[in-house]
């Protein structure tokens, strides 16, 4: 169930940053029915992969020290990303309702050292439930969030570029994506 409700977070951000500039104008309405969407994905995808769901890679009880680690670090990021950012922030009022919430970049805290660090986290989600589980749906949905995950963050680069202007740009140049030191 985890790497369920994990995979499908890129797209449905993807739906919503690919969007947020439309859905702005219209003032926000589209937000309590947006909201819905997550977990139809959810039953989606528990859909799709229903058949796959036992099927092993590898079972070995000992792939829970690296996959358990793995989730903690994944949990350790959402708490140094939740610092200083607002529930709010994360639901993606500000562009969704931006005449209601400021529109300030968040520079601060681990953010100075990454811009996407909730990405980072849920990428180290799945990764542990991969090497922990060793099943190969959730292998599957790794891949997938993954691919998602790319052209999500694309959309919300240009969606925050566009929103914040030079001020993200030059966050953008000084601080990597997920991954620290590397560009």
């Amino acid at each position: 169930m985890a790497a369920i409700i994990y995979s499908t977070v890129p797209s449905y951000w993807l739906v919503v940053h690919s969007r947020a500039r439309r859905w702005a104008r219209e003032g926000g309405r589209r937000l309590s029915r947006i909201g819905p969407l997550w977990p139809l994905l959810w039953l989606l995808m528990a859909g799709i992969t229903w058949y796959w769901r036992m099927v092993p890679l590898y079972h070995r009880t000992w792939s829970w020290i690296p996959g358990g680690l793995l989730i903690v670090s994944g949990l350790a990021i959402y708490w140094f990303a939740g610092q200083g950012f607002s529930w709010k922030q994360v639901l993606g009022y500000a562009e969704l309702e931006p005449h209601r919430y400021e529109q300030k970049l968040q520079a601060g805290g681990i953010r100075a050292r990454l811009r996407h660090p909730y990405y980072l986290g849920h990428l180290c989600e799945l990764a542990g439930w991969c090497a922990g589980s060793g099943l190969a749906v959730v292998y599957g949905m790794t891949g997938f969030a993954i691919l998602t995950g790319y052209f999500m963050v694309q959309a919300e680069e240009r969606e925050l570029e566009l929103r914040l202007g030079d001020e993200y740009r030059r966050y953008r140049q000084r601080t990597a994506a997920m991954f620290p030191g590397i560009w």
